[in-house]
């Protein structure tokens, strides 16, 4: 059984990903957006075309909101998806 999951974009039936219309909207449209962007298929392409400084870029806002946004066991059950049954 797979850990990771991207099963939100696949229900996202609004079909339209907006900001600044209001909170709900924004997180839902930011769900589907990260989602699509993590798809296999397009980080083959994306990520061999990224610069040095950007994959830095990335991987400093990514790993900043993680520290920011969750505690260590947080981050190592929802993140790293350790104690999880393989």
């Amino acid at each position: 059984m797979a850990r990771h999951s991207h099963d939100f974009v696949n229900g996202f039936d609004t079909g339209l990903i907006a900001f600044g219309v209001d909170r709900d909207t924004d997180e839902r449209s930011l769900m589907a957006y990260l989602q699509k962007l993590t798809d296999d298929d397009l980080l083959e392409v994306l990520v061999g075309r990224m610069s040095d400084e950007e994959i830095s870029a990335l991987v400093e806002l990514a790993g900043g909101l993680l520290r920011r946004h969750l505690s260590d066991e947080e981050y190592h059950r929802l993140f790293l998806k350790e104690g999880l049954d393989d």
